[in-house]
């Protein structure tokens, strides 16, 4: 029997410091975006400039890591070339790899790059195998990233019926729709979390004090309310609380972060080739952080795969940088089905 394949740990950079501690802490891959509206993480103070992109990918190839650059939102009719120049953008500056949701972009990358590295960016959606052949076929692509919504024998199932590699996301924020078809932000702000690289646009959140209390509210709709004493994070619908049969809770998700230290042995039997940290607006610390600690859980599982556990260091380490200090394993793991 084969040895499996060690998983490239692939984590985010939203800056040039984040880039080069990810590195530093044993990153095989960072994945980084342009400052503009071709990154699905177009926040101010965030993302590369093109001499900032230029030092971040020499950095990592001088170490004999990758880059993969982030085009991964939807181009417009309007200004189709912003796209087409962020991919002439990448491939100069010797990007390793494009993640694409957009098949115009792809079908540009492809007749434009042929040699060029493309993956298929968790925005275009694709939950079976089917799909991912589809963009395979027809736009060359060679590693698919699922979203978080599907079991591990569904993860299984897809990388059986295809050639193209399959990354996953391994720790970091949950998002609980499939990514790319969300709409409950498009119908409190108008706007396309495909498009505007976030669920909630800085521009639809407003934070308004009711006596002790903070409301937080999303297009006007309110959608958590805070007391002094607790954390605040960042509001999404689908985290709000709302009163549903007079009781008011989380109704469809509480903030928790993904972490699947726990199935990492059961990940990589199943062949997944890369495991993704989230992240991309979140501190140069935390990428540091986060990435040291899946560098020595990637290497123990490796070295040991029957001997593996989950050390309780790696657990603490993690916990201070999880939504609402606590972890769950998603979609991964469903014992009722």
């Amino acid at each position: 029997m084969s040895r499996p394949v060690r998983p490239d740990l692939v984590c985010p950079a939203g800056s040039l410091r984040a880039l080069q501690l990810a590195i530093d802490a044993g990153a095989d891959a960072v994945y980084m975006g342009l400052k503009n509206a071709t990154n699905a993480r177009n926040f101010a103070g965030l993302n590369f400039d093109l001499d900032q992109a230029r030092q971040g990918v020499r950095y990592a190839h001088e170490r004999g890591r990758q880059v993969l650059m982030a085009l991964n939102t939807y181009a417009q009719a309007a200004e189709p070339q912003r796209w087409r120049e962020a991919v002439d953008v990448a491939a100069d500056i010797g990007a390793d790899a494009l993640i694409l949701a957009d098949p115009g972009v792809m079908a540009y990358a492809r007749q434009r790059y042929p040699n060029l590295r493309l993956h298929l960016s968790v925005q275009a959606s694709a939950t079976n195998y089917e799909a991912i052949e589809f963009y395979r076929e027809r736009y060359g692509i060679q590693r698919a990233v699922l979203p978080r919504v599907l079991t591990l024998s569904q993860v299984a199932h897809v990388i059986r019926n295809t050639p193209v590699e399959i990354e996953v996301f391994g720790f970091g924020s949950l998002c609980v729709m499939v990514e790319g078809r969300c709409t409950l932000s498009s119908y409190a702000t108008g706007q396309s979390p495909n498009n505007s690289g976030v669920c909630s646009p800085p521009s639809a959140v407003r934070w308004d004090n009711v006596g002790d209390d903070v409301e937080a509210r999303l297009g006007g709709i309110l959608i958590d309310r805070f007391t002094p004493d607790e954390p605040r994070g960042y509001p999404t619908l689908c985290k709000g609380r709302f009163e549903v049969g007079g009781t008011v809770d989380y109704a469809i998700e509480e903030p928790t972060s993904l972490n699947t230290l726990s199935v990492l042995p059961d990940l990589i039997k199943a062949g997944v080739r890369a495991i993704k940290i989230e992240g991309r607006q979140r501190s140069a610390a935390y990428v540091e952080q986060v990435t040291r600690t899946w560098r020595q859980a990637i290497d123990a599982c490796m070295a040991q795969p029957e001997r593996y556990t989950v050390q309780p260091s790696w657990t603490a380490a993690l916990g201070r940088l999880a939504e609402g200090q606590q972890h769950t394993l998603g979609a991964l793991s469903r014992p009722w089905q």
